[in-house]
């Protein structure tokens, strides 16, 4: 059975697309802990991001690296932090979020609830860094 994030790059379900190559797709999460939460997902469903093999996880660190920079670019931040949890949607994924500080990251805090126009905005903001 397919995950939420193989539907999200087949097109079955909207996102707000950030980037995508021919094995990799990032695009904003819906229930971000900051503006310009971004999600880094292999195309190839693979449950678990050290199933990955080797030269395609670096290729996927290689494109979150430039997400990542264009984040900074379209969002202001200190850095931009790097969680892999794995648990909530069986499909390998990388979050990167743009930080002032450490608890900026914390899972546990409330999620921002953002509009559809707030997040098709922040997404074109970093397309367009990129």
């Amino acid at each position: 059975m397919s995950s939420i994030f193989s539907k999200i790059i087949a097109g079955e379900i909207p996102c707000h697309k950030v980037a995508e190559n021919e094995e990799f797709f990032a695009f904003l999460d819906i229930n971000p802990l900051a503006d310009g939460h971004t999600l880094v997902v292999p195309k190839q469903e693979v449950d678990y991001i050290f199933d990955i093999d080797d030269d395609v996880l670096g290729r996927m660190m290689q494109f979150a690296k430039a997400v990542a920079r264009a984040i900074e670019k379209a969002v202001p931040c200190k850095r931009i932090g790097v969680a892999v949890i794995g648990l909530e949607v069986p499909h390998a994924h990388i979050h990167l979020v743009p930080i002032q500080q450490v608890s900026d990251i914390s899972f546990a805090k409330p999620k921002l609830t953002k509009t559809a126009e707030e997040l098709a905005g922040t997404a074109q903001a970093i397309r367009e860094q990129l």
